[in-house]
Order: C-alpha cells, then structure tokens, then sequence
C-alpha cells in the first residue's frame, strides 16, 4: 500500500519510520551526535560540499556536521513531507528561522526584493516583513489585489489561511493565479496538515510553526516548510549558511507529536465548535470569529479544508476594559500567548503576538484570541463564564443572541 492511499490519521503514525525496521528499533531514535566520522579526505569533502550546497548525504559518504544533517530531524521532515503531499520539508529551530529562510532564499539569493504580503498574518511575520532587516521591500494587501501589486522584482507572496487572529479564509488557489510565476508561501500553522494541504491547491510551500499544534505540548520550539525538492535544496542552503537549524531532540519531540495530532485536533475542534455557538449567544460579546460562521459563501471552507479547527476570537462589547478584564479573569485557561497545545490559551493580539505591527493594521483592542485544547468543553465554558461575569465594563441592557458571528 502506497502512502497516498493511506488515511491521514494512519499516515500521522507511520509517516517518517521506513528505516527503523532496518535498524532493528520500534521507538524513533535521537541522534544527538554533532559531528561524525568521515570516510576519508575525499568522501568527506564531497559529503561536506553536497550539503552545504542544500543536497543530501551521499550514499557512501558522512554526514559530517549537525549543521548539515541529522538523522533524526531528517526523519521528522520525511514525516511532515509525507503528510502535506510534498516531496519534501525543511526543519529550522523555530517558525520565525523558517520564514527568514522562505524570505532569504526568494528574494537576497533570486535577486528580487519585493515581497508582496496579503493581511492579516502572524504579527512576527508581518514585523519581520515590514522591518528591512532582510533587504526586502514589502507591499501588504487585500487577496483581491495581489494581482495588481505584482512587480518584475516580486520574488514571493506569502498569506496565511485562516489567518492570525481573526481566522479569515483566503483562498489559496485564486492567490497562486494571482502570483503567476512567483511562489507562494501559505502559513498553514492554524490548520495543519490534517485539516488543509496547501501544496494540493498550488502553493510552493507550507509554513508551519511548529512549536503549535505538530508538537501540540508546549515544549519544543520550531519551524518546518513543506515543499519541493528544488525549493528544499534552497532552504538547506540557508539554513546551512545561517546556523538555523532545528535541535535532535526537539525533532524527537516533534515526530513523536505527530503521531497524536488527529486524535488532538478531533477533539480541539469539537470543543472549539461547542464553545462558538455557546460565545454567539453571549452578550457580552459583540462579534465571534471562527470559520464557516457566514454560511462559507464563497465556498473556501468546504473546497479548501477539512475542518474547521480549534481556533476562536472574540471581540468583547465592552471594548479593550472588558477584554482585560476577561483575559485576567480566567482559571482554566491560561493567559499566555503561543497556541496548538493540549490545554488552552487567551491572549490579547494587539498588546502581544501583533504589537509590532503598524496600528493601522494591527487587531482591534477589543478582541481576544482563544486556542482551545482537550479539557471538558463544559469546564471551559464555564471558567470563560466566570470571567465575563468578573468584567465590570460589559455593556449594559444588551439582548442575548446578539452577537454578530465572522469568518474573518
């Protein structure tokens, strides 16, 4: 049976293990060595050559430098390759490394500066893109206008569906016709590979960071792309040059997280879908954001994705007061940015994860951003509950199911 006609949720457990029969191991190995004996001068040199260039070890060569390689961080790209359809991925040691490498290898190597970057995205992201510190230039747009703000010199389009915070749907295929002949990368984080595949759809590459829901514990930071082998070769290269490369042990942690990922997302999304419809009806709560609340008019939901996921905002009627009242009042969930792991998160987007980006685009002071993971959804209604009822600026009289639902 061929990989691509396994289920996903089979394809979480065995993907990135073919070799460990060979090695006579059931558990995934950690490789921690940073250096490793060369054949000879000459074997060594091609060996060191060949990766330092973005290829693999050769055959009958070393793998020389964890700079270079490692076997276990090869094994989990071999995984998360396999699970977004590509032919291969990139590991870096975080979600921001992996973006600078996306950035570095389309624009200084290929020679084109221009960026054009469809809002809203990661507030990192969007920082770094928006910064020059890598020599870029970075026009931000609506998808309906990426064609437009094509140049000569554009070297890559990066998007994010659905998107951080405020979970819009961008359809990927439109902003690949879009792009024509110039990459794009879809930050794929929220979704994972279990719920959309961006490569299916005509995107070069699919960011995640992985430190969310592909470790899914709060304990490995980290960054992988999925993509093509040329593409892989170009990210190697900076990821070789530049130092960025991801530690054993956290691929362990990583390979290891993948195998639990469907169960986890099943569940997150469950919970998350019962607490929207108990959120809508809530009127301390003006307006809640989560995908497929419109109906999916246009249709990207059911076309582009597999679910809906476990990710909410929420804007509060009571306006930033109230929505710091509700993110200092919660028990349950811990105030904290980051999001995809097993217990559940709030933050305020515009004082934290987006604060870098310019006010004018940056999240309305209003709206908190919740990740939802495995506790009871009952319990975690009930601590969100408790805290709107803690809030002493919500606004008065308002009638219940009032409040506005978006997919945005």
């Amino acid at each position: 049976m061929t990989d691509q006609h396994l289920h996903p949720d089979t394809m979480a457990v065995h993907s990135g293990r073919a070799d460990l029969a060979e090695l006579g191991v059931h558990a995934l190995p950690i490789d921690l060595s940073t250096t490793n004996p060369l054949p000879d001068i000459e074997r060594g040199g091609d060996s060191y050559e060949a990766m330092a260039t973005g290829g693999r070890p050769p055959a009958d060569g070393s793998m020389v430098y964890a700079r270079l390689w490692n076997p276990t961080v090869a094994r989990f790209e071999d995984a998360l390759a396999e699970m977004e359809h590509a032919d291969a991925s990139v590991a870096f040691s975080s979600g921001m490394a992996a973006m600078t490498a996306v950035i570095l290898a389309h624009t200084s190597a290929a020679r084109k500066s221009h960026v054009v970057a469809v809002r809203p995205l990661y507030g990192g992201t969007d920082h770094l893109l928006g910064s020059g510190l890598l020599a870029t230039e970075t026009t931000y747009c609506h998808p309906s206008e990426v064609r437009s703000m094509m140049r000569a010199d554009t070297g890559l389009v990066v998007v994010e569906t659905p998107a951080n915070p405020t979970l819009e749907l961008v359809d990927i295929a439109e902003i690949v016709a879009a792009a024509g002949d110039v990459p794009v990368v879809v930050d794929n984080t929220f979704a994972t590979p279990l719920l959309q595949n961006p490569l299916d759809h005509g995107a070069a590459m699919s960011l995640h960071s992985a430190t969310k829901y592909l470790g899914g514990h709060g304990d490995v930071i980290a960054g992988v792309v999925a993509c093509s082998e040329r593409i892989a070769e170009a990210l190697r290269r900076v990821r070789a040059v530049t130092g960025g490369l991801l530690h054993p042990l956290g691929a362990y942690l990583l390979h290891r997280g993948l195998t639990t990922l469907p169960v986890r997302i099943r569940q997150q999304q469950q919970n998350a879908q019962q607490i929207v419809q108990w959120l809508i009806d809530q009127p301390e709560v003006d307006e809640v954001f989560y995908p497929g609340l419109d109906g999916d008019p246009r249709g990207i939901l059911e076309r582009q994705m597999r679910g809906t996921g476990a990710m909410i905002a929420m804007r509060m009627s009571g306006g930033y007061a109230a929505a710091k009242a509700v993110a200092s009042s919660v028990a349950l969930f811990t105030h904290a940015v980051s999001l995809g792991g097993v217990d559940s998160l709030i933050q305020h987007p515009a004082a934290l994860t987006h604060r870098p980006v310019p006010a004018d685009a940056r999240p309305d002071a209003d709206v908190l951003r919740l990740s939802i993971g495995l506790e009871n959804a009952g319990d975690l209604i009930a601590d969100l509950a408790q805290a709107f009822a803690a809030s002493t600026v919500m606004r008065p009289h308002r009638p219940a199911n009032a409040a506005a639902v978006s997919s945005r």
